[in-house]
């Protein structure tokens, strides 16, 4: 491996400055004598000989002295949203790669995993379902691995490396197979914290399938926020699948242990399972929002068809209406006509004028009733 060298510093942008931060910088900006205790870097550090805790340094460069000075230990370092002055020591220590570095710095990495010399740099995103906004949480870990150390930096609170290290630390066989035992309950805690978020996707779908028969005006709006929610769960959980495979492939030539192997194979298969639960996911939204859709266009086809037969009925009235007013309006205009009292008009003196007018008014009558039954206006 090329000789470490120290990435430039960049000025750091202090809060009270206005514009946007730069992506190096999205972490928090404050030092870290200004954090919370709850935001310290440092979460917790510790070296372990044969799969036993033998100290427990108060700060980093307690932990790299103690590593140095007992040949044969493992140390295990926890870092929680730690600023780039302290991942730039511990890339000193360790020689780490100055591109794995710049990831760890940055953060909002794919999940991936990349090999520099003897150090493993893994890149993983829990997930954690909240339930009354029906969203999925989701929390970036990189790892770097390498012969006697595991360096972990959390940009988020998934997930809980904590129970991860209590774990390891009550199963003394399992820690003392060295660094990839550590990577492997790491994987393992990640892959089940999937579990809880499976169980809540798969109830939000259940419950937009009852509400798309159902007919609920807002159901297209929950099944494209929650497709969403799918897509990005699964573009945290998809490359997992690569990873592991990669592992595999390294198993001979890295000299992985055999027990873990197979615990690194079980992972593997609880992967797989979440991977294709989650694409079964997107398909059945998909389905759904087709079904929503086609429902919707029945609903509105059907109010169309009520509104054209209303329109007709109505339309049929109004013939109706119509056809009686003319019908009753001849005899009208006839008698009005009558009703002027010319000095000469022949029939006002005709002794048949009053029988010709009112057999008129009957004529004219019948021939528009005959019209108009005819075209079926009556």
């Amino acid at each position: 491996m090329p000789e470490w060298r120290p990435l430039r510093k960049r000025p750091r942008r202090l809060p009270e400055q206005s514009g946007p931060s730069a992506p190096e910088h999205s972490m928090d900006p404050r030092s870290a004598d200004e954090r919370p205790l709850a935001d310290r870097p440092l979460i917790d550090t510790a070296i372990y000989r044969d799969g036993v805790r033998t100290a427990t340094p108060s700060s980093l460069a307690e932990t790299y002295r103690l590593l140095r000075d007992e040949p044969g230990t493992m140390a295990w370092i926890g870092l929680y949203r730690p600023a780039e002055e302290e991942l730039l020591a511990a890339a000193e220590e360790f020689d780490l790669h100055k591109l794995a570095v710049e990831d760890a710095i940055v953060a909002h990495q794919r999940p991936k995993i990349e090999r520099y010399g003897d150090t493993l740099f893994v890149v993983l995103r829990a997930a954690t379902y909240v339930d009354e906004a029906e969203e999925v949480s989701f929390g970036e870990l990189h790892l770097f691995i390498g012969p006697n150390f595991v360096l972990t930096v959390r940009h988020g609170q998934s997930p809980d490396l904590s129970a991860v290290r209590r774990r390891m630390e009550e199963d003394p066989d399992l820690l003392r197979r060295g660094a990839e035992a550590v990577l492997y309950a790491v994987l393992d805690n990640v892959v089940d914290g999937y579990a809880p978020v499976i169980a809540g996707l798969q109830n939000d779908i259940d419950e937009i399938e009852t509400e798309v028969f159902e007919a609920n005006p807002n159901v297209s709006r929950r099944i494209y926020e929650l497709s969403r929610e799918v897509i990005e769960f699964q573009r945290a959980t998809q490359p997992l699948l690569a990873i592991l495979r990669s592992l595999e492939a390294g198993f001979q030539k890295y000299r992985i242990d055999e027990e873990l192997q197979r615990y690194l194979r079980d992972v593997a298969d609880h992967a797989t399972t979440v991977a294709e639960r989650v694409d079964g996911f997107r398909q059945m939204l998909d389905n759904i929002l087709t079904v929503n859709a086609t429902l919707v266009t029945q609903a509105q086809n059907e109010e169309m068809r009520r509104m054209t037969e209303a329109s007709y009925t109505q339309n049929e009235e109004i013939k109706k209406i119509s056809a009686w007013a003319a019908i009753l309006f001849a005899p009208t205009l006839i008698g009005t006509v009558y009703g002027m009292n010319f000095d000469f008009m022949p029939e006002l003196h005709w002794g048949l004028g009053y029988p010709f007018a009112v057999v008129l008014m009957l004529a004219v009558c019948l021939s528009l009733y005959t019209i108009f039954k005819r075209r079926n206006w009556l």
